[in-house]
């Protein structure tokens, strides 16, 4: 089994939205100092015996473009080159569109949720409470700034099927779908156990490293403080069973030590 990491380019914005001062068992309103910063924004692609998964799907290029409403653009501007789309990535791997059967979508918002339109062929697994909550936010107002995170375009995607997911199971084996709500009202991570190493993959359920501690910080955006924090010990008390290491969602200084496509993890 091969593990790729896909660079799809990266979102600048304050790190106030991105990681808080709190931590576990400590109410403070104290924020971080202004800080412009990198998100890169980071899509697995997994080479399995049973065929190729896709977790997550990074932005839609036409974001800055329109396809983003203004006020996203401008707090989360998206910056990313013709080789950088999802679809380039995925060629550097060798890997065509439609040989992807699987998709793994951690949760809806706009950088994870983007391209499931390439995937129409494909069944699609989300996290079935934020699925939900990303549906109604986007029908409850046609105002694209009160739906938060979520594009409604992103989700009006016709795919093979839908599958809503809300316990932990092994996907094939190798691959294990964990839930870690918090950050969004569900999100699904992965554990991938390669021949050599386990690696975990928790999404945005673990933005940085400084989040994940110890002690664990909360992130900047929250819909769930108290799940949020249990996901992270999750994920905490799962690397130490496999003696796994964590890829952290949107670590910019985290992802200068990772190897990209079309380099990959065995």
């Amino acid at each position: 089994m091969k593990l790729y990491i896909l660079n799809t380019g990266y979102l600048e914005t304050d790190k106030n939205n991105v990681v808080a001062c709190s931590t576990i068992g400590t109410y403070s309103n104290k924020k971080v100092a202004n800080e412009w910063i990198k998100l890169p924004v980071l899509a697995f692609l997994i080479e399995a015996e049973s065929g190729y998964i896709l977790y997550d799907t990074g932005s839609n290029p036409e974001a800055m473009n329109g396809y983003w409403p203004e006020n996203l653009k401008e707090i989360y501007p998206l910056y990313q080159t013709k080789g950088e789309r999802l679809e380039e990535q995925l060629a550097l791997c060798g890997v065509r569109l439609e040989e992807i059967k699987t998709v793994v979508v951690s949760h809806m918002h706009l950088d994870h949720a983007g391209n499931l339109s390439l995937f129409p062929h494909a069944d699609v697994y989300v996290p079935k409470e934020d699925f939900r909550q990303a549906q109604v936010q986007v029908r409850l107002n046609p105002d694209p700034a009160t739906h938060g995170g979520y594009i409604k375009a992103d989700l009006d995607v016709p795919v093979k099927q839908y599958h809503l997911v809300e316990d932990d199971f092994t996907l094939v084996p190798g691959i294990d779908i964990i839930n870690l709500p918090g950050h969004t009202p569900g999100l699904l991570g992965l554990v991938v156990h390669l021949e050599k190493e386990v690696y975990i993959l928790p999404q945005d359920c673990v933005y940085t490293e400084e989040i994940y501690g110890p002690p664990a910080k909360a992130s900047g955006l929250l819909y769930d403080s108290l799940s949020f924090f249990k996901s992270i010990e999750k994920v905490r008390k799962l690397q130490k069973q496999y003696h796994a290491k964590v890829i952290y969602a949107h670590d910019a200084k985290h992802f200068e030590t990772l190897r990209t496509a079309p380099a990959c993890y065995e």
